[in-house]
Parts: structure tokens; C-alpha cells; sequence
């Protein structure tokens, strides 16, 4: 799909990714751009710095209510569905997640096909895989290996845009992103990523701790590269097809660590580890990318240390703790 003179709707578009997506969106000369977004987890200040650069429109809602939605729907010519609640807060409150990430999906999916939208790139994730049995993993391995509310509501709802697309002809590519991390990731909610928290501690002087023994891996991305994934999906001619989104390389939580630390300038600290946690016990992440590189021309570009001083730098700003 061409994106010039389109017009665009981001679920979750002032969070972490969704917010990445639209500052790619405001150099292909859309006629509109529109975020929704609860700001529970977004925030307004994740698109200052574009919201002069093209036509774009923040609308502070919840996509779980029916008439904004088909307000905002009716009037798109492609969706980019990034709206959803953490891995730990679906643990949590799980009727709340069934609420936001399966019903609030089906209603807009059923939105999108009443109205036509030409595309919806829809944001699933490496949870659908659970411990995978095979590594690296590509997007033919099973979903019976997830253990969590949140990889099975994924795992839902690629059943329903699979569903649809039969049924109805909704024309859409989804996303598995593996470990996102760099500007913009929650620094303020209840539920924030352990970079963050491995941040603050190294700023105050403390070493980061690790869960477990430090050797479970994962396989980082950069927030940039999967913006770069979901708009080559949105243009690209391939459909009813679905991508890990991924760097293709393993990285344990100790190196991780390590990476932080050197980024940081505090290689002096000692990391301290205690016992593993239970909501996500996924020893090991990597992906097999060759399909996206094959069908999208997709193919990570930031390395681990250059994302992470990138990350260190915006969260310092972000901080007040440098001019």
C-alpha cells in the first residue's frame, strides 16, 4: 500500500511503539495521521517532536469504547493495532486483559471489515512461542509451549485475523516483535520494562539485579527497527502473512547487564542476582528473521551497544539528570 495522501489510525499510537510508527508515518505524506491511546502507558510527549512535521491528531480514549472507535475506523484507510497491556499486568488483572486484548480486538477488527480499511498491521509477539523447542525459531513452530495470558491472547487474535481474512477478505500482516527496547519505553507505570528499572539502580549507584542466574536469553530489538518492520509490512505487497521481528542474534541477561553497565560508566558495579520469577519463564529467545528479510526487506540495524546508549541517552533527558 502506498501511504501518501492515506489516512491512518495507530491503537496505542503515543506509547512505545505505536509513537515510533507514526514519526516514520509523518515522512510518507499522509493526509492524517490519528493516534488513540488511554495515556495510561503513552504519553503526549512521545510525539512532540512531530506533531509539526505532518497532520497528526492525538485522541486520549480506550479502544474498548465502541462508538469512538467506529468513529475513528470509518474514516481510515489503514489501522496499525499496537494497543495492549504488559506480559505482567495481564498476569495480574486477567479479566481486564481478555477486555482490552481479545474483545477490544475483535470489535475493531470487525470495525476495519465494515468500513473497509485497506490494511491492518496488527502487533503480535514472541510469547505466542512460549519456550520454543526449536532455535532459532520461525513463524512455522507451534503456540502450544505459551504458558501466559498474554501470548495466548496474541495467539487469538492471529486466529482471528486469519479468521477474517477468510471470512471476509481483511487484508492484514502481523507482527512478532521479540525483546523491544530504546526511546519512549514506559519510565512512569507500575509495570515498567527491567532496563528501566536496571537503569535507575545504576544511576543511584546500585548494581542491576538479575533474576535467576543470568544465562536465559533473548533476542533484543530496537524500538527504530520494528517501526521500520511495521511500515515496510503496511507498503508491502504480501498479506494474510505473519513475521518475527527480531535481530536474528541472542543476548543473555547477564551480557545485557554488561552492556548497560559499559554504557553507563559504572563497570564497577557488581551485578547482583536473586531467585527467578514465575510470570514469564522463557529461558531462551531467538529468531529465525529470514522471512521478514526475504518478504519485507526487513533486517535489524542497530547494534546492542549503540541501542543502548541511544536508550540511556533519551532516559537521562528524560530524567533531568543531563542538559
Amino acid at each position: 500500500m502506498n501511504l501518501q495522501g492515506k489516512k491512518i489510525l495507530v491503537t496505542g499510537g503515543a506509547g512505545f511503539i505505536g509513537s515510533h510508527i507514526i514519526s516514520l508515518l509523518a515522512e510518507e505524506g499522509c493526509a492524517e495521521i490519528v493516534a488513540v491511546d488511554n495515556m495510561i502507558r503513552g504519553r503526549p510527549e512521545n510525539l512532540a517532536a512531530v506533531m509539526e512535521k505532518a497532520p497528526i491528531r492525538i485522541v486520549e480514549g480506550d479502544i474498548c469504547d465502541r462508538s469512538l472507535m467506529e468513529g475513528l475506523v470509518k474514516d481510515s484507510d489503514l489501522v496499525f493495532h499496537k494497543a495492549a497491556l504488559r506480559i505482567t499486568h495481564c498476569a495480574e488483572e486477567p479479566r481486564l486483559a481478555i477486555k482490552i486484548m481479545v474483545e477490544a480486538t475483535y470489535d475493531l477488527l470487525e470495525l476495519c471489515v465494515a468500513h473497509k480499511v485497506g490494511r491492518v498491521v496488527a502487533a503480535s509477539s514472541a510469547s505466542v512461542y512460549g519456550l520454543a523447542e526449536v532455535f532459532p525459531t520461525d513463524e512455522s513452530h507451534h503456540p502450544y509451549d505459551n504458558r501466559t495470558l498474554y501470548g495466548a491472547a496474541k495467539m487469538f487474535n492471529e486466529g482471528l485475523l486469519r479468521s477474517f481474512n477468510d471470512m471476509y477478505g481483511l487484508d492484514y500482516v502481523a507482527t512478532r516483535c521479540f525483546n523491544v527496547y530504546g526511546p519512549n519505553m514506559d519510565i512512569h507505570g507500575k509495570y515498567t520494562e527491567v532496563l528501566v528499572r536496571w537503569m535507575e539502580r545504576i544511576e543511584a549507584g546500585q548494581p542491576p539485579i538479575i533474576f535467576g542466574d543470568g544465562s536465559q536469553t533473548m533476542d533484543f530489538v530496537h524500538v527504530r527497527d520494528v517501526a521500520r518492520a511495521n511500515i515496510l509490512a503496511a507498503k508491502s505487497d504480501v498479506s494474510d502473512e505473519v513475521f518475527n521481528i527480531a535481530s536474528g542474534g541472542e543476548t543473555s541477561l547477564l551480557e545485557l547487564a554488561q552492556v548497560l553497565l559499559k554504557v553507563m560508566d559504572r563497570e564497577d558495579l557488581h551485578i547482583e542476582f536473586q531467585d527467578e520469577r514465575s510470570v514469564n519463564p522463557v529461558r531462551r529467545r531467538l529468531a529465525d528473521v529470514s522471512k521478514a528479510e526475504r518478504l519485507l526487506g526487513f533486517k535489524a540495524e542497530v547494534s546492542l551497544e549503540a541501542g543502548m546508549r541511544d536508550l540511556v541517552d533519551w532516559w537521562r533527558r528524560e530524567r533531568n539528570l543531563v542538559a
